[in-house]
């Protein structure tokens, strides 16, 4: 059986993408375990030279290895000339080289969350809330930081008010980080719009952590009344599950206008709340779908071809396809 890459194939490397020729002992290269990307030395190249390889051609887009070249799927490896019509682990290659955030769990954690689907944005690369409240802002900050590790500060902003008819001086704490939107779109899973978001049932792993989701939440689209608060919000599937949570009841409008749902101070007393596990990290790892395996013969020049043997991990990304040593 034959193993590699030919010569001018790309494989993602710790710093940037190398042609397969270039891989040397010692060298870095990306790979996959349990959905995170992780990083795995070279220890041994291998260099042979065939006169077939395939071009596998995927969701995200083609690359050429040796026909037995072994392919991640969800059963398990494949060769690479049997992928045709499966599903091989990817991730973005284009993310590999940001900065990864350690996350917190607890009420910094919950915060950071229930401000977010309340009243924050998630961009494409950054996390931002702009608000009249300085408190609110400054909490959010707090958070923020003691969550993620991330410096985060407040700056002085206007924004017009559809009520008063002019602008009104507001602060905004905006960070830039495309780990943490693609984070906090996990949570509420996939889409962080305010009307599709699901609930995040993160907050779930302890009472601290969603004591702060609720507290985060109530600043954003909630008011304080007697004996508890009230949280508005149009996204009724999202207030129903909350609902759920604390056993409160709840009666959404049906009108299309903002709902509302009563959180007693004594919802506790319930005993409705039920811990759950959940990842708090980024799962960074997908799968796409190969599309087709095309072989290349050439009868002239043969192609040469680069294997790898690597440690601790197998496994290597090309172009963000993970595949693996021999066996």
């Amino acid at each position: 059986m034959q193993y590699g890459l030919p010569s001018k194939q790309t494989v993602n490397a710790v710093g940037g993408r190398l042609q397969a020729r270039s891989v040397r002992v010692g060298c870095r290269l990306w790979s996959l375990s349990d959905g995170r990307t992780v990083q795995t030395t070279v220890t041994d190249v291998a260099v042979t030279k065939v006169r077939e390889v395939v071009e596998v051609v995927t969701d995200h887009l083609a690359f050429v290895v040796a026909p037995d070249q072994m392919l991640s799927t969800p059963d398990g490896w494949v060769h690479a000339r049997d992928a045709r019509g499966n599903v091989v682990a990817w991730t973005h290659a284009r993310k590999l080289n940001r900065r990864r955030l350690t996350i917190t769990p607890g009420y910094d954690l919950g915060y950071l969350i229930g401000a977010t689907c309340s009243d924050g944005t998630v961009g494409r690369n950054y996390v931002s809330l702009v608000v009249n409240d300085r408190r609110f802002a400054e909490r959010f900050a707090e958070c923020l930081v003691g969550a993620t590790g991330l410096s985060a500060r407040l700056e002085p902003v206007t924004r017009p008010s559809g009520y008063l008819r002019r602008d009104v001086p507001g602060f905004r704490v905006r960070v830039v980080s495309s780990y943490l939107a693609d984070l906090l779109r996990q949570y509420v899973g996939g889409d962080a719009h305010h009307m599709r978001q699901g609930f995040p049932r993160v907050v779930l792993r302890d009472r601290k952590t969603f004591d702060g989701f609720l507290d985060g939440y109530s600043d954003g689209d909630g008011c304080p009344v007697r004996g508890g608060r009230v949280l508005v919000s149009a996204n009724v599937a999202f207030l129903a599950e909350l609902a759920r949570i604390i056993g409160a009841r709840f009666t959404p409008r049906l009108d299309g206008t903002a709902s509302h749902l009563v959180v007693a101070d004594s919802w506790p007393s319930r005993g409705t709340f039920r811990a759950e596990t959940h990842p708090v990290q980024l799962r960074e790892s997908g799968w796409a779908q190969v599309h087709d395996v095309r072989p290349r013969t050439t009868k002239d020049k043969p192609y040469t071809l680069y294997s790898y043997r690597l440690d601790p991990l197998p496994g290597f990304l090309i172009n963000g396809h993970l595949a693996r040593q021999p066996w």
